[in-house]
């Protein structure tokens, strides 16, 4: 917070920030909702459905990822208790909602376990406080305006703590684990893994459908991980899953 507020006051004095939306907009202003089959009908679209599953791919990915880090960062097996099965459940219903009434895609943000791994606040009640607070602020037209107003370079700041922290701590878990790097079969896993997500590589699949990103890097990791040969030498001598007391 002191690192936003100290960049947007150095923003404000260089003169870089445009209050004319902030002044523009009204003060309530409920967010844009749409109903099923009142606002629109529902209909299956194959384009959108290709589209859209290489991106579940990577947000299950991810929730996984998550959810091992969040483990190693709390201390406590959350792959077990409560369970995988139950999270990503979670994880799919909260979409399918926020798709039916407008909303974005739901998922397990690696921001946020940035910002736990930082601040080393783990109550679930302050998460849920922070979730009804954000509901609430939705409804102030000026204070998302005023959010938008940050500028890039100081919430690019910000993003490139929280995911560099994400980023460490699946580098420690990866070491935590004994995962050994210097085997050529999980560098070159890994190695690909980062060029392709980072990089920007793409795949087109018809006038319509691209694969790229962290959907493509993904996929690739898998495939890579089935096909070349000496498996065993990709999991460590205890499991993934160990939580140290």
């Amino acid at each position: 917070m002191f690192g936003i507020i100290g960049g947007y006051i150095t923003s404000l004095i260089v003169g870089i920030i445009d209050f004319t939306p902030v002044k523009d907009a009204d003060f309530i202003s409920a967010p844009e909702v749409i109903v099923p089959f009142v606002s629109y009908t529902p209909s299956l679209n194959l384009t959108v459905l290709l589209i859209m599953v290489p991106i579940a791919i990577v947000t299950i990915s991810e929730h996984i990822g998550d959810q091992m880090v969040l483990s190693k960062v709390v201390g406590k097996n959350f792959i077990d208790k409560p369970g995988l099965h139950r999270s990503i459940l979670g994880d799919g219903v909260a979409t399918i909602i926020a798709s039916l009434i407008g909303g974005p895609p739901n998922t397990t943000y690696g921001e946020n376990i940035g910002v736990l791994a930082i601040t080393r606040v783990f109550s679930v009640f302050v998460i849920a406080g922070a979730a009804v607070f954000a509901i609430i602020l939705s409804f102030i037209g000026t204070f998302a305006a005023f959010i938008e107003s940050i500028p890039t370079a100081v919430m690019g700041g910000v993003s490139i703590l929280l995911f560099g922290v994400i980023a460490s701590s699946g580098l420690r878990m990866l070491i935590d684990n004994k995962i050994n790097l210097g085997e050529k079969r999980n560098l070159i896993i890994s190695s690909i893994i980062l060029v392709i997500g980072i990089g920007g590589a793409v795949i087109q699949a018809g006038e319509h459908v691209e694969i790229s990103g962290m959907a493509l890097a993904a996929i690739i990791g898998v495939v890579l991980h089935q096909v070349l040969p000496n498996k065993e030498v990709s999991y460590s001598k205890k499991s993934m899953f160990e939580i140290e007391e």
